[in-house]
């Protein structure tokens, strides 16, 4: 089961399309639509599984994801306009560059027809779509977009592995279980600014060590490029298994002034984003919860469309205390970019600066079936009846050990009584009131003699 995960996952996405492109070019609002969810059913499986001497085993966990018609609101194909991210997002990172340079990359991008907003299909906002765009900025600026063919969101995310994990096995130290000892080899990643926000902490994301106190869980998310706490929220029961709710907490994506700890991660913006520009090419993009919930209500009121809600767009895990195994799970990340108007590129136009939402994505699981049955049964319906038959012979023991007493003390009376007394232990009757003149007499009488 660890090897070959049997618990059904599916990715939920959910895309933003931009109503207004022409009125946000000339320095509107952008006014959004959620488009979707586009449901893939996603399949994990472990390769390149490797023990260790030292209590570990390493691995790559490998997604496949495939799209399902009937779970979704809409097809692949579909057409909707969203920000140019490549074209846009190399304009902010060269905004810094000598201006004869952005003015080269501006005719190239005249050009070659290209625009501020653009209308594609789901599709290839998703899994890519080919663009001379990128081989033209790699001769302008080499280096700038470090890699070829196609470009989409999740270009790199089907087919892939998420980095060579090593784990302990728990095999020496159950409490160590499934805890990340490396990743890529590393000890720590190099993504921050602090030693604090490049450790590696916690476990992999899919258990956590058994008898779990309602306190926090760590992990490390290899698509946010940091490890995440989440807190204890409630106890509750998923499919009659008692289970610890962990959420997010508000720290997790605040900023630097809103929570001191977090300041390595920075430079920051607004509370409620989280720059991931360098672990990202260095591109201006930005994670957060869906709708930028949690978020500076700045955030919100900068676009229109956005109707951030607890329900549906708070990530959560439900967790078996007993033994570290997740029953349910939704973990939901919202990707942004920063977009503004940069001087020498004509094809920014006169767009105020904003971090616009491009997608949120749903990652939610849940044990069903065979396996849920047998985890029921082992852990919730053998160790409830064991309970109750402890309690079943206690009662029938406590009339057995009454029983038990009352027999011990009738047989030692009945032993007492027949016992014969020793001669020499029976006691002598008092003297009588009779006898005892005869007794003064005789004493009295050896008093005279003995004076005589």
């Amino acid at each position: 089961m660890w090897k070959d995960i049997p618990v059904p996952f599916y990715m939920s996405v959910y895309l933003f399309e931009v109503l207004n492109p022409k009125e946000t070019l000339q320095g509107a609002k952008p006014v959004l639509n959620q488009r979707g969810p586009y449901v893939y059913r996603e399949f994990r499986y472990k390769t390149n599984i490797t023990f260790h001497d030292n209590d570990t085993v390493s691995f790559l966990e490998y997604r496949q994801l495939f799209f399902q018609p009937d779970m979704s609101n809409g097809s692949e194909e579909e057409y909707i306009v969203v920000p140019n991210i490549l074209m846009m997002g190399a304009a902010v990172m060269m905004e810094n560059l000598p201006n004869f340079v952005k003015l080269l990359l501006s005719g190239a991008l005249a050009g070659l027809k290209q625009e501020a907003f653009m209308n594609r299909t789901v599709r290839e906002v998703l899994w890519g779509y080919e663009d001379p765009l990128l081989d033209t900025i790699n001769a302008i600026v080499p280096g700038l977009i470090p890699f070829k063919g196609k470009f989409g969101l999740f270009v790199e995310f089907n087919n892939s592995n998420s980095g060579l994990f090593t784990v302990y096995t728990g095999m020496k130290n159950i409490s160590r279980v499934h805890m990340v000892d490396s990743w890529n080899g590393q000890k720590k990643v190099n993504y921050w600014r602090t030693s604090e926000c490049n450790m590696i902490n916690g476990t992999a994301g899919e258990m956590w060590p058994p008898f779990m106190s309602p306190t926090s869980l760590e992990f490390y998310s290899p698509d946010a490029c940091r490890s995440m706490t989440l807190v204890y929220e409630q106890s509750g029961k998923f499919e009659g298994v008692p289970t610890y709710r962990f959420v997010a907490p508000k720290t997790l994506f605040a900023n630097g002034t809103d929570y001191p700890p977090n300041e390595g991660f920075c430079p920051c913006m607004q509370s409620g984003i989280q720059n991931v520009s360098t672990c990202r090419l260095k591109a201006p993009m930005f994670i957060s919860h869906p709708h930028f919930y949690n978020a500076d209500p700045a955030l919100v009121d900068a676009v229109e469309g956005l109707h951030p809600s607890k329900d549906q767009h708070a990530l959560f895990l439900d967790v078996h205390p007993m033994t570290g195994i997740p029953m349910n799970c939704s973990i939901k990340l919202q990707l942004n970019q920063y977009i503004k108007r940069v001087s020498g590129i004509i094809q920014t136009g006169k767009i105020k600066p904003v971090v616009l939402p491009l997608l949120w994505f749903a990652e939610s699981g849940s044990i069903e079936g065979a396996v849920l049955k047998q985890f029921y049964t082992n852990l919730v319906l053998l160790p409830s009846l064991l309970d109750y038959l402890q309690y079943i012979f206690l009662g029938l023991s406590v009339p057995l050990v009454i029983s038990a007493a009352v027999l011990m003390a009738r047989s030692q009376g009945t032993a007492t009584e027949k016992s014969p007394r020793h001669p020499t232990m029976q006691s002598k009757p008092p003297p009588s009131s009779e006898t005892t003149p005869l007794l003064h007499d005789t004493v009295t009488q050896s008093q005279d003699d003995a004076e005589a």
